[in-house]
């Protein structure tokens, strides 16, 4: 469990949605300390942040246009 615990650490912090979920469940079941999801949920946040753009934006909108 610990090294799904790293693994799901790393890849939240680099903006994995699914991975901050594990996170959240596997603090519901006291494998990840409180001080844990934090520090990745204000990693995740920066990391969506950071790719954030007005190119991904109107990517993103032509893209929902066409479908």
């Amino acid at each position: 469990t610990m090294r799904a615990v790293k693994h799901f650490m790393i890849a939240a912090k680099l903006g994995h949605d699914l991975s901050l979920e594990n996170l959240k469940n596997l603090y519901l079941g006291g494998a990840v300390t409180k001080e844990d999801l934090a520090t990745a949920i204000r990693a995740h946040q920066a990391a969506v942040d950071a790719m954030k753009s007005p190119q991904r934006e109107a990517a993103a909108a032509f893209l929902q246009e066409r479908i």
